[in-house]
């Protein structure tokens, strides 16, 4: 039961996260630094990519974790505050996790929450993610070029010196 609960709390807070306005503290490497009000002013980069597909990687200062985020709106069948089994992979190395759904305007998108900081540094340092869905069929593949360069500004907004 404590579980659910905290999974609730999760994705309701992700949902008022992400409707609240973002502040804009740049452009780096064809992502924007923005800060997060919603988030205890946790930074982020954000690009839109040629399908549209919106990427968020950010820090939830609220909750001391990072977060990884698409939406699309191609993606209607997303239920808010469902939970869906997804791997990942960076470079052909992969990972398992747990991405919650929300919609932002009426956009379906997932989040994936992370506490391991290494997790950041794993994504800076490779040049792709592939996202799939349980039965193995790509959900998106991305270009992390730039990506480095642009998590170093938001740790810097972080830092609080942007």
């Amino acid at each position: 039961m404590t579980r659910l609960l905290a999974l609730t709390l999760a994705a309701l807070t992700a949902t008022a996260a992400w409707s609240q306005e973002l502040v804009d503290k740049g452009f780096a490497e064809g992502w924007n630094i923005m800060m997060d009000p919603a988030l205890g002013n946790g930074c982020l980069i954000q690009t839109v990519y040629e399908d549209l597909s919106v990427v968020r990687i950010g820090y939830d200062a609220l909750n001391n974790r990072g977060y990884f985020t698409v939406f699309n709106k191609a993606w209607g069948d997303i239920e808010q505050g469902q939970s869906y089994p997804i791997r990942f992979e960076l470079d052909g190395k992969s990972f398992d996790a747990t991405a919650t759904g929300f919609k932002l305007d009426r956009v379906p998108g997932a989040t994936v929450f992370f506490t391991d900081r290494n997790f950041v540094n794993a994504i800076a340092q490779n040049r792709t993610m592939t996202v799939y869905n349980p039965a193995g069929e790509t959900v998106m593949a991305i270009d992390l070029k730039g990506t480095a360069k642009a998590l170093e500004y938001a740790r810097d907004c972080q830092n609080k010196k942007l």
